[in-house]
Order: structure tokens, then C-alpha cells, then sequence
């Protein structure tokens, strides 16, 4: 049974030109930040371990594209590099997603193009919101179009909120426990969660019909709201060519990454299909090991864990 997984980090090596303070804040460092900033053999013998084939590899938070165009634009194409140098050396066993300078949208979308012509990447990563605006915004659209055309997907990732949503959000408590709240605990999730649900109520899938959309975290809480989503929005959005949650069978598809309980799987199933969904790992935030334990431990028709383990991978991202 082959395993792909497609929410991998790691840290590159120009990682400390975007600051730390991102991971100080979560405490990594010693063993974790060496796990995260491996791309080499390390990595591989964990792969090997637990039954792992093939991680298509992305720059985790905080990502290059965080910074002003003038910066993030050489610092892209270098994490880039680095990255394709790695896919290179091991080409049976990485691929990856790119980072591109989201602030400059034109920029993204030529450093989109070179590192799917050039360096075969399989699409992009970008982690939420970006100068302030969703990726429905009209000044995200070069990217959009220019993934559309090249027929590779997006992996739209988490985030730490924007200063004023942690603010009105998560203020008054204490440091620790408002961001984790903020982020992993519930905060981020939900953000992705509202980013796609705009996506889709902005009509950007009816502008770029081609255009797929991939997101985490078990569809980020949404396949346990997308009934009441679905329905509330189809009574407003009267300009869209389909039901607001039929874009989940036609250009958006979800990863199990970080989480390991079989109930949101079957719920993702059960509404989603088993053609929609992928599974991940989130690794090193979370351990190779876990991830295969979950994967064996589950019971679902063969047809539908070749689907979720390799074959709608292989489909979206045309790996052979």
C-alpha cells in the first residue's frame, strides 16, 4: 500500500531572516526545530519507520511571504531552491509546494510558474490572510488564474490571526493559553474555515471554475457545518452557478493532517466522499508514528483507503 502525505513542513535554512519570534512562541527548538529543518536523511529514515512513501514538503509559519515584496520575492526563490535542491536528491520520496511573495501578487504568480515549469513543483502553499485581504480579494486574483492555468491546486494553510482579531478574539487571558487558543486550539481552523467559505460566497470558484482548493485539518471543522453553511448561503448568494456546497465536490478537497480520531474521517466521508479527501500526517508537528497508527487502526472499504492513502494524490497532483 503506497502512503503520500501532503501537509509536511519544514524550516528552511533562511528561516531566521523572517524572525522567531513565531517559534519561540510555541517553544521549538532543540530536537523538534532539527526535525523540522531536516529535508535529508533524517526525515527519510522516520518516513521509512512508518511506512511512509512520499511527503510533499512545504515551508511552514511563519512562511517568506509574510514579508514586503522586496524581500519576499529573493527569499521565495531561494526557500524554493532549497527545496527543489532536497525533491532533487530524493525524487521518489518529496515533492513539494511552493511559497510565493503573495504581497505582490504578479511576482507570485511568475515564481508560481517557474516553480511548476521549472522545478516541478505540484502547486503552492499559502498560509491565510495577506495584507489584510482573503484570496477572494480582486488583488489575488494573477495567482488564482495563474494556477488555473497551469492545473495545479493551492493549499490554503493556517495562520496566526491579524493583531486585531487576536485582540477582539483572545485578550484577557493569560499569554500561553490565548495562543494556543489563537491558532491550534480552535482560532485558525475557523479562520480557514470562514477564508474558504468566502472563496466559495464571493463566487472566485465561478471566476476560475477550474481553479482547486485544498485545505487540512479534516476540512477544518467545515464538513460538520456544511449543511447549515450550504443552506444559509444558497438563500443570498443568487449569483452562483451551483449550490454553495457542491464546490466541495467540484474544486475543493481536505487532508486528515493533525487530526487522528475516527469520527471527523467517517464525517468527512459521509459528506465530502472519499474522493475528496487525502491523508496527512501535519509532520513534525505531529509524528509520523501516530499518523500510520491511526491509518491502521482504520476499517473502510479498500477501494476508499486506496483513494484517501495514494490515489486522489496522485490524481491532483499528477504524481506518477
Amino acid at each position: 500500500m503506497r502512503v503520500i502525505t501532503l501537509e509536511e513542513h519544514y524550516r528552511s535554512k533562511y528561516a531566521q531572516e523572517m524572525g522567531d519570534h513565531y517559534y519561540h512562541r510555541f517553544g521549538i527548538g532543540g530536537p523538534f526545530a532539527d526535525r523540522l529543518a531536516d529535508i535529508g536523511a533524517q526525515r527519510i529514515a522516520d518516513m521509512d519507520k512508518n511506512g511512509i512513501d512520499l511527503q510533499v514538503l512545504s515551508h511552514t509559519v511563519p512562511s517568506p511571504e509574510i514579508l514586503e515584496p522586496n524581500r519576499a520575492i529573493p527569499l521565495c526563490q531561494r526557500v524554493n531552491d532549497e527545496l527543489a535542491e532536497a525533491v532533487s536528491r530524493y525524487p521518489t520520496r518529496f515533492a513539494a509546494f511552493a511559497s510565493l511573495p503573495v504581497a505582490d501578487p504578479r511576482a507570485a504568480a511568475t515564481e508560481l510558474q517557474r516553480a511548476i515549469r521549472e522545478l516541478r513543483f505540484k502547486g503552492a502553499m499559502i498560509q491565510g490572510v495577506s495584507q489584510g485581504r482573503f484570496l477572494d480579494h480582486p488583488f489575488f486574483f494573477p495567482i488564482l488564474e495563474c494556477a488555473e492555468a497551469l492545473g495545479v491546486p493551492i493549499y490554503l494553510h493556517p495562520a496566526p490571526p491579524p493583531e486585531a482579531v487576536f485582540n477582539s478574539y483572545f485578550s484577557d487571558l493569560e499569554p500561553a493559553i490565548a495562543f494556543m487558543l489563537s491558532t491550534a486550539g480552535w482560532g485558525w481552523h475557523a479562520e480557514t474555515a470562514l477564508h474558504t467559505l468566502r472563496l466559495i460566497a464571493a463566487g472566485t470558484f465561478d471566476r476560475f471554475p477550474r481553479l482547486q482548493l485544498i485545505i487540512g485539518h479534516m476540512g477544518e471543522m467545515i464538513p460538520f457545518q456544511l449543511a447549515r453553511s450550504g443552506q444559509a448561503l444558497s438563500r443570498v448568494a443568487n449569483n452562483l452557478r451551483q449550490d454553495p456546497a457542491r464546490y466541495f465536490q467540484t474544486n475543493i478537497h481536505i487532508t486528515t493532517s493533525g487530526l487522528f480520531t475516527a469520527p471527523p474521517l467517517h464525517l468527512a466521508l459521509q459528506v465530502l466522499g472519499p474522493d475528496r479527501v487525502l491523508f496527512s500526517i501535519d509532520y513534525p508537528f505531529s509524528g509520523n508514528d501516530v499518523g500510520r497508527a491511526f491509518l491502521d487502526s482504520l476499517s473502510l472499504p479498500p477501494e476508499d483507503f486506496d483513494k484517501i492513502t495514494h490515489g486522489n494524490a496522485e490524481r491532483l497532483l499528477r504524481i506518477a
